[in-house]
């Protein structure tokens, strides 16, 4: 045990890893491990692979086998549903790893080969993506997303607005307007972080987000206006900027044209410079967000600074008297002036300032880790900036009065106090007449820059007003083309995708980026922005409503793919914030409310009547899913009632695009009607490959041809059996077929005698399954190809094959044929067109239980059939004619069937004419076995060993009822050359009826006919009833 093992003397299980070890310094077999023997490690070691590109470590596979890997991460990335794994090695691999080549076999070459035939993946990380060079530049939590999202909240209404929010609402109502903002924002911020962290987010942001999670339908209408609103954002924030530089100018008396031209001129050239540091990349744009956020820090500690200096007499003349009671007790509580202002009112001014929550997502593809960054950076952007919000409404509240003249003359001398009016007063100063002519142009009523006026310097306040504008006009003009090319890349809405293309190593949307700034530099000309500003915030909540309600929806629909790392949210609390959103797009301004759901619901029709080929795997999917679970168990408790019978099909098609007739005729009564599945009976040797390689093509084949059909091959060695299983297993609970649909074989009579037993036994089975049965017949046949390998096309040959564009006269269809059939070529049937004011002759020749009257209503209802005007055939005598059919008339009636055109075959018992006796006589020749052929051979053990032969007394037992169905063919052929359609009643196959002989009753019943026919048989139960329950 403890000695080693030669490499000549290696046998056993051992031996056939002798090939992989002889690379090896240390000859042994085994490794020691003091006194104990350990056995070689299963491994495949120092086999350079490299030279074939394969970046597959062979050390790394299972204890099981060297071909089989251990679990890694390679193994399951870029992997989509209508792909195979790409670097883990199929089933096929691994059952025939050891196989085929004995217990000696290499298995290191086996490996090596099926190694090199994988493609090589790199996942890496992300900095290795983009360009061979440089690595593009990545971002994380602080500079990536906490700095943008602060900056974007910190906007001009921080500077400009929140003081004069005060004067109207007070300190407490303007502390209660923030919280409530911040609920609705920090709602949100969990729900994107519980998104972020579900899978791996790459670029688009908010519109990646609600895309995945809801589908194309809901994320492309939302990729399109919040790339739309980014645009003017930025728009509205380079005016504010514009608005103070012309303010500045004007101090200093300085004019360009006039006071909104300037603001124009001013506009165009700051979005051109903010355009030009978008284009010079991503690490110049946070080079200067970095700057932009030392600004603000500078500003926000020269605003602290100044509340705690005394005041001057000048600052006091303007309301400013630092910290004191007075005047906080003073502004607590809320002082309305104007007709329009009110608590809401002041909520709809406040609320655009905490819009920018998502500028860090927007960019998720240049961060280094988003499932990280985007809760951590927005989470903590909304804790600041809401402190900071708060800190500056209680510490302006408290040393600023609502109303001040400036006038340093105001100021009172001693005690005299007469006539002095308001809180000023109490502090030393008379401001009553400006405060009773309401002229008083300081304090946080009347003065919107009372910021800069408390700071220690006032010009550092508009270097922060100049930071918050531009700042968030540069997020937005980045933002916006970051996430218009994830949209375009999508290619959900047409000629976009020029847009999609990236340049540089940070594969940046330049083409995006000029179409961001056209649209922005054009609303800047255009001016009036305050009414684009309701759309603006619109938009934003309307996301904010998409992103609450994908959390939630991905959460209630219990999908096991939604498990996000980030636990600290709840999907009520994401309802509510979805709930809350719009309720504050409609509290905010309620018609721009209605004029953005209205482009929402016109861009969701657009993506949901074209159904983009895309799967992200979304929740409504899993939605949808457990809404079709819980009907069917729901569904299966339900006992049957006759008012609720649906013909439930399953069609034997084969292949569907194969016979697009059988296909359109079943899909015409069916379709959002009741269950259609199409059942392909494979009986090919390579069974699974056929299934697996065709599959996919044929449900694409359906869809484009708007089938609405389940599509469910089946292996099985004839079509008997794989119709009998078919039968019993296909279908969930209620919805499982109960009628088979099947072409008629044309071919029987040159068929083999088996496939003629196997056909006729299917139509048994049936029938033995209590299921009905419905035998399509077409002139031209049912197929789409000139000829058809026997076991694809058990049964279903055509009489005339149907011309196609394809000359090929394959001995055998294959894979590539199906395909391509598949995908591209939609053949037209006679099923598809308008069938205008034709009949449908109905042959009521047995009752069924009717099944026979059902269908043809059903055709009715379709829009191709509308016109169509149905007659029913019945048998009957001449004498009691005129009663038959007045009683067929009333028992339509009671059905409510509008079937008043009833014919009376009184002509039916006469004997067939010669011709179709001897068309009959011809047909059944072959399977004919006369007595002077039997030699003594009894007729059991004939129908034992040749079923399908028709002996003589068997020839005069039927003898008339072939007669009767010989005379029916000359009936339906005279009064139904020129119907859109015949229906007649199928007869049951009786147990001693020779299969052949069947056949012949089926061919002869539906010859010579123009126009499609069917064979169609209830199973005996009322599928009508004229009772109400």
């Amino acid at each position: 045990m403890g000695q080693s093992t030669s490499k000549g003397e290696r046998s056993g299980p051992w031996a056939r890893f002798s090939g992989n070890e002889e690379g090896r310094g240390d000859s042994s077999g085994q490794q020691q491990d003091g006194n104990h023997a350990v056995p070689p490690a299963i491994v495949v070691s120092d086999m350079d692979l490299s030279a074939s590109g394969s970046t597959t470590d062979l050390r790394r596979s299972s204890f099981y086998s060297t071909v089989d890997l251990v679990p890694q991460l390679e193994n399951y990335a870029s992997t989509l549903p209508h792909q195979k794994s790409k670097s883990r090695a199929s089933l096929k691999t691994l059952r025939k790893a050891f196989g085929g080549g004995g217990a000696g076999m290499d298995v290191a070459s086996t490996m090596t080969d099926s190694v090199n035939s994988l493609p090589v993946i790199d996942i890496g990380n992300e900095e290795s993506q983009g360009s061979q060079g440089k690595a593009p530049v990545r971002f994380g939590w602080v500079t990536g997303v906490m700095m943008r999202c602060m900056l974007n909240i910190w906007g001009v209404i921080l500077f400009l607005r929140l003081s004069w929010i005060i004067s109207q609402a007070g300190i407490l109502l303007t502390c209660l307007i923030i919280l409530m903002s911040v609920v609705v924002t920090s709602v949100t911020a969990l729900s994107i972080s519980a998104i972020a962290t579900n899978g791996r987010v790459t670029s688009g942001g908010a519109y990646f987000m609600i895309s995945r999670s809801l589908g194309p339908e809901i994320g492309g209408p939302i990729g399109m206006v919040f790339s739309f609103a980014n645009a003017l954002a930025c728009a509205l924030n380079t005016v504010g900027f514009a608005e103070v530089v012309r303010d500045l100018m004007q101090e200093f008396g300085v004019v360009m044209i006039d006071k909104d031209n300037d603001v124009r001129i001013v506009g165009v050239i700051t979005v051109t410079l903010l355009l030009l540091i978008s284009l010079a990349g991503m690490e110049w744009e946070s080079k200067a967000q970095i700057f932009f956020f030392t600004v603000l820090m500078v500003s926000f500690s020269n605003y602290f600074v100044g509340t705690f200096l005394p005041p001057s007499p000048e600052k006091q003349a303007m309301g400013i008297f630092g910290y004191r009671s007075e005047v906080f007790i003073s502004n607590l509580k809320p002082d309305w002036r104007g007709n329009d202002n009110d608590f809401f009112q002041m909520f709809a001014i406040f609320f655009p300032s905490a819009i920018g929550i998502l500028s860090g997502a927007n960019i998720s593809g240049d961060l280094k880790d988003p499932a990280t960054a985007i809760p951590k950076g927005t989470l903590m952007a909304i804790l600041l900036t809401t402190i900071s919000y708060l800190a500056i409404s209680v510490t302006v509240g408290s040393c600023v009065m609502r109303d001040a003249s400036g006038n340093i003359s105001d100021i009172l001398t001693g005690n005299i106090t007469d006539g002095c009016v308001g809180l000023g007063c109490n502090l030393g100063w008379n401001f009553t007449e400006c405060i009773q002519s309401q002229s008083c142009e300081y304090g946080l009523a009347n003065n919107l820059k009372v910021l800069g006026q408390v700071s220690g310097f006032y010009y550092l306040i508009t270097a922060g007003v100049f930071a918050a504008s531009l700042s968030s006009a540069l997020g937005f003009l980045v933002s916006a083309p970051k996430v218009f090319q994830c949209l375009c890349r999508d290619n959900l809405y047409p000629y976009i995708g020029f847009f999609a293309k990236g340049y540089g190593k940070n594969d940046e949307p330049l083409r995006a980026y000029l179409l961001c700034y056209i649209i922005a530099a054009a609303f800047i000309l255009i001016g009036k922005l305050n009414t684009i500003a309701a759309l603006i915030s619109n938009f934003f909540l309307c996301s904010y409503c998409l992103i609450n309600f994908s959390c939630f929806h991905a959460s209630i629909t219990n999908s096991p793919g939604w498990r996000p790392s980030f636990h600290y949210y709840s999907k009520w609390t994401a309802l509510f914030g979805a709930v809350i959103s719009v309720v504050l797009m409609f509290m905010l301004t309620w018609w721009a409310a209605l004029v953005t759901f209205s482009i929402i619901i016109f861009l969701f029709g657009y993506v949901n009547y074209n159904k983009p080929k895309v799967n992200w795997g979304s929740s409504v999917q899993a939605g949808t899913y457990n809404m079709a679970l819980s009907y069917s168990v729901s569904l299966s408790g339900v006992e049957d009632h006759v008012k609720n019978f649906r013909p439930q099909c399953l069609v034997l098609t084969g292949p569907p695009n194969q016979r697009p007739a059988l296909v359109d005729f079943v899909g015409s009564f069916t379709k959002h009607i009741s269950l259609m599945i199409c059942g392909d009976i494979i009986m090919e040797q390579d069974r699974q490959t056929r299934m697996q390689e065709t599959t996919e093509w044929l449900v694409k084949w359906m869809n484009k041809r708007r089938v609405r059909s389940f599509y469910t091959p089946f292996t099985a060695d004839s079509l008997r059996a794989g119709t009998r299983h078919l039968l019993q297993a296909t279908g969930l609970g209620k919805l499982k077929p109960n009628t088979l649909v099947m072409g008629f074989k044309t071919n029987w009579k040159d068929s083999s005698p088996e496939s003629i037993e196997d056909y006729v036994n299917t139509i048994d089975d049936t029938f033995d399954s209590n299921h009905c049965l419905c035998i399509l017949r077409m002139m031209d046949g049912l197929d789409v190809f000139d000829q058809f390998d026997s076991e694809v096309n058990q049964g279903f040959e055509p009489e005339k094959p149907v011309e196609t564009d394809d000359q090929q006269s394959p001995e055998r269809v294959s894979v590539d044929d199906i395909s391509s059939k598949g995908d591209s070529d939609q053949i037209k049937t006679v099923f598809q067109n308008d069938q205008g004011k034709k009949t449908i002759d109905v042959y009521w020749i047995a009752d069924d239980g009717g099944l026979t009257l059902l269908v043809p209503y059903l055709l009715t209802r379709r829009k191709n059939w509308r016109s169509s005007k149905v007659r029913v055939f019945i048998v009957g005598d001449e004498q009691n004619m005129e009663e038959g059919r007045n009683e067929m008339i009333a028992l339509l009636k009671r059905f409510r069937l509008d079937f008043n055109d009833v014919i009376v075959m009184t002509d039916s018992e006469k004997r067939p004419h010669a011709k179709s006796l001897s068309r009959f006589l011809d047909s059944v020749a072959p399977f004919r076995l006369f007595d002077e052929q039997q030699e003594g051979v009894s007729l059991e053990e004939l129908r034992q060993s040749a079923p399908w032969k028709i002996s003589d007394k068997e020839f005069e037992a039927f003898k008339l009822k072939s007669e009767k169905i010989m005379r029916l063919n000359e009936i339906i052929r005279r009064n139904s050359q020129q119907t859109a359609l015949v229906l007649v009643s199928l007869p049951v196959p009786e147990s001693d009826c020779p299969s052949a002989l069947y056949m012949a009753w089926l061919d002869t019943l539906t010859c010579g006919l123009h126009c499609p026919a069917v064979l169609i048989r209830g199973n005996q139960q009322n599928v009508l009833t004229f009772y109400c329950q």
